[in-house]
């Protein structure tokens, strides 16, 4: 395993055990910003660099068309796409998918803090 991989791999571990952490402790039922805000602060206890809502454009031959935030990125690498809903469907993979071809990234891992027990899936894309 080449050091990239590794140390993306071993990013993607602490992010979820932070998302786990926040999970246990604050449960399921709030607004999807306050498992943000809870987030970062648990990346921060845990020594990752992370930032909320950053902005990424989208350009369009050579003209900004939009702007695209995901919810977080951690360490300058990987997105994070928080989400509350009943089930994750095809339009959030979706929209991890454009995050990543806006902001020239590889993965991403969507969360989901609606029900008692988190769930996360890793999306990635191959450039």
């Amino acid at each position: 395993m080449n050091a990239d991989k590794k140390n993306i791999n071993e990013l993607t571990e602490t992010v979820i055990g932070a998302v786990i952490e926040v999970s246990n402790t604050l449960g399921a039922g709030f607004l999807e910003k306050v498992y943000e805000r809870a987030l970062l602060r648990e990346l921060s206890i845990r020594g990752a660099k992370a930032a909320a809502q950053p902005k990424f454009s989208v350009l369009y031959k050579g003209r900004n068309v939009g702007d695209y935030c995901p919810d977080l990125i951690v360490e300058d690498e990987l997105l994070v796409e928080l989400k509350c809903v009943e089930h994750l469907c095809q339009e959030h993979m979706a929209q991890c998918l454009n995050y990543l071809r806006a902001s020239n990234r590889h993965l991403c891992l969507l969360v989901n803090f609606h029900r008692a027990k988190v769930e996360w899936k890793r999306v990635a894309l191959n450039l």
